[in-house]
């Protein structure tokens, strides 16, 4: 029968684009020329001491309070032996500082602030080139001396000719020698990333450098190269950033501690550099970057505890907290520069800015509360209009992402599945993965990077083992498929423990509606040769209910299978059934194929991480210190301490796992389920007394079926009974072969 709603966001299409430009477009002779010129400084000094006056006594409350003589350190060798994989303190400079300063200089005109800018970047430039000397780099990130570079142009009509050439010669010579290239020396823990990344490494810093230096008869060839190096850079960051955000909105990644840390910095820096130092406006030309938003509100899970995300890819999984720090900065940014472009994603972007913290314009790039004009005229969504959205799942395709909830509250379910996707940036090997949601984190990710400072991060967080997936163990053993992090070199970190390897899975078909979500992934590819089929569904039955489905077949018969469970708290197996519960909530699996199937439990003290023969610890500082934040704030540590591992009883080529997984309020019970068998199919008979559908109460009954062999599909029949044993309505449909295509924020609203 033909289904009664299929909901699919198509409002805002976003069109093919007129990217900018390969050439590097002219830069203006005067300065000064980064985030204002001589044409915009008139407002921008006329917000500070108007809208932005605030921000603007902040800041020179700030500098008042910085020294007069400057100093520098931490510029000495690193330790002999460190890892580029371990964290490097960064040198103790003053970048930031001295843009704060050149900022106060052009608002007040007190000579007290031109001095400290002055002298603030004389050390500073002094300790990036003594920093490179040693082969040490200066910090991770590009900011500070992206800031440093702006208060010389800040201050350039100030200088002397003397002053600018000290300052901006070897600034400029900086930026050069730190560029990653053949024949160039090694750094320690230098950041060469770019445009597949965060683009916050040295490579951003060539634009800066370029626009900053050009032109004024001191390193002009340097600084003109830079420009066309460093616009080439952003470029391709532009166009690898607008294609993955694609028609649905996710940013070069989808760990959320990236995507909506310092990432979005990167774009929206040029679109404001670009502006002022050449009079071009970018932002338009990438209109897909508009939907970002709309990819925070799907991964945002409503908590007591405040917003939470899935924990998916390199988060630490302390409290797996949405990293909401930098969300009323970075939604403002969205909504001042797409709100022409993409209406709807701008006016979520200020839905998103209202739920997160209030926060401060200004406290990581001084310059911010005064370039923008106010977005005041972008109207939010209503909370109504946001808790009411119909649509139940959402694909994100180039980040492997399959979202399902049963709704926008506290007490919805939530769900993220993994397949598939283009980028491979922090990202695991855990094709075909699941994270539930309830009130806790029921089925979790486990592990952490922690400090980087311990093996789990390379030999067990990033492996499948880690994960909600199955493993295939081949013999003989093979090589494991080796992650960043920390190096270990015993007989246990040779071979992978049953896991995926580097390709991607491929999702075979999705879709959704107003009584289930389903998706369809093929990870065969993920295991190499060790496996000949690797498929899974997953069917979410709103809201509470999921029926996972594996048709898994080996090289051969001797290399055994595992189905994994990931609990926080140790779970309780009896029969077919495990029980597990983690905050207000709790989660019951029923095992009904393999029949027979042998069900343990792994985990407890000495055993959490637990793989080829071994404990991978935690960092014993970092637990210690994570334990007692989480006690502060009543959420986590959701390091994951437990796992259930599903076993076929007897070897063989082909298995199939089904499984029938219900979450709810802690005590909750499982669901009746009954395993039945077709002669070429299997399926399970599901009921959920009640339940409420369209609007009416009963019992609901749900019966799935799986193809066991050929074609990947099926067929799901509802059926709602009353009280009175009459049946309110009933609905059948067959699986989805394909992926339903989704595009831009709102399809309806209520």
């Amino acid at each position: 029968m033909k289904r009664e709603v299929v909901l699919v966001a198509a409002v805002v299409a976003m069109e093919a684009f007129a990217a900018l430009p390969p050439e590097a477009p002219t830069v203006r002779r005067d300065h000064p020329r980064l985030f204002f010129n001589s044409e915009t400084w008139p407002a921008v000094k006329a917000r500070a001491f108007g809208a932005a006056k605030g921000d603007l006594d902040r800041l020179l409350a700030t500098c008042d309070k910085y020294p007069s003589n400057p100093k520098c350190s931490g510029t000495e060798p690193a330790p002999p032996g460190w890892s580029s994989a371990t964290p490097l303190p960064p040198i103790k400079e003053w970048g930031v500082p001295a843009a704060r300063c050149a900022l106060a200089w052009r608002f007040t005109g007190k000579p007290e602030y031109l001095e400290k800018a002055k002298r603030m970047l004389v050390v500073s430039v002094a300790a990036y080139g003594e920093a490179y000397r040693n082969r040490r780099a200066v910090c991770w990130e590009s900011t500070s001396r992206i800031l440093a570079i702006c208060a010389y142009d800040w201050i350039f009509e100030a200088l002397t000719p003397e002053e600018r050439r000290a300052i901006i010669v070897p600034l400029t010579q900086h930026v050069e020698d730190v560029q990653p290239g053949k024949g160039r020396p090694a750094i320690v823990r230098r950041n060469t990333g770019a445009s597949t990344s965060g683009c916050y490494g040295v490579p951003s810093l060539l634009w800066y450098s370029g626009v900053a230096a050009c032109g004024d008869g001191f390193c002009d060839e340097l600084a003109t190269r830079h420009i066309k190096q460093g616009y080439k850079v952003i470029l391709d960051t532009l166009a690898f950033r607008d294609r993955i955000a694609g028609d649905d909105g996710a940013l070069s990644g989808a760990v959320a501690g990236y995507s909506m840390g310092a990432y979005p910095w990167a774009h929206f820096n040029f679109f404001h550099t670009l502006a002022s130092a050449a009079g071009v406006d970018a932002a338009a030309e990438y209109p897909n970057l508009a939907l970002f938003p709309n990819w925070i509100w799907w991964n945002w899970i409503p908590s007591k505890a405040g917003p939470l995300h899935f924990g998916f890819g390199d988060t630490r999984h302390a409290q797996n907290r949405l990293p909401v720090g930098f969300l009323y900065e970075h939604m403002t940014q969205y909504a001042f520069s797409y709100r022409k472009v993409s209406p709807d994603a701008a006016r979520l972007a200020m839905s998103l800015r209202e739920q997160g913290p209030k926060g401060a314009l200004g406290a990581t790039w001084p310059m911010y509360p005064f370039i923008f004009v106010d977005v005041d005229d972008v109207k939010p969504f209503s909370a109504e209009e946001l808790d009411g959205f119909p649509l139940k799942a959402r694909h994100f395709e180039s980040v492997g992402q399959f979202v399902m909830r049963s709704g926008w509250n506290k007490d919805a379910t939530f769900c993220l599945f993994t397949s598939g996707g283009e980028v491979t940036q922090h990202r695991h090997y855990d094709e075909n993965n699941f994270v539930i949601y309830r009130n806790g984190f029921q089925a979790l990710d486990s592990g952490s990077r922690a400090r980087q400072t311990d093996h789990n991060l390379t030999y067990y967080y990033a492996q499948t083992v880690a994960h909600n997936c199955i493993l295939i163990h081949r013999q003989p053993e093979e090589p494991i498929t080796l992650y960043w992090g920390l190096k270990y070199d015993g007989p246990e970190g040779k071979f992978t423990y049953g896991g995926q390897g580097r390709a991607r899975a491929t999702p075979l078909a999705f879709e959704t509606c107003d009584l289930y979500s389903y998706v369809a992934s093929d990870a065969t590819s993920s295991y190499g040769a060790k496996c000949k089929e690797a498929v899974r569904q997953f069917v979410h039955v709103l809201p509470d209910v999921f029926v996972v489905y594996d048709r898994v077949a080996a090289a051969e018969a001797s290399y055994a299978k595992e189905w994994l469970l990931h609990t926080q708290n140790e779970p309780e197996i009896e029969g077919g059934l495990v029980r597990a519960s983690a905050a207000d909530g709790a989660i019951c699996s029923r095992t009904l194929l393999p029949e027979g199937a042998e069900i343990g439990k792994v985990g407890g003290p000495g055993k959490e991480y637990w793989c080829s023969g071994r404990n991978w610890p935690l960092d014993e500082r970092y637990v210690r210190d994570s334990e007692k934040e989480c006690a502060k704030s009543g959420n986590g540590p959701w390091f994951g301490q437990w796992r259930v591992e599903v076993k076929p009883k007897t070897s063989a080529v082909d298995d199939r796992f089904l499984h029938v997984i219900n979450v709810g309020e802690t005590g909750c019970r499982p669901v009746e389920s009954e395993y039945q068998k077709g002669a070429t199919t299997d399926g399970v008979r599901i009921k959920v007394p009640g339940a409420k559908v369209r609007g009416a109460e009963g019992t609901l009954e749900v019966s799935v079926v799986f193809n066991r062999i050929g074609s990947v599909g099926g067929e799901i029949h509802f059926r709602l009974v009353s009280g009175d044993g009459k049946i309110v309505f009933a609905d059948s449909f067959r699986l989805a072969e394909t992926v339903t295509p989704q595009s831009g924020v709102f399809s309806e609203r209520k």
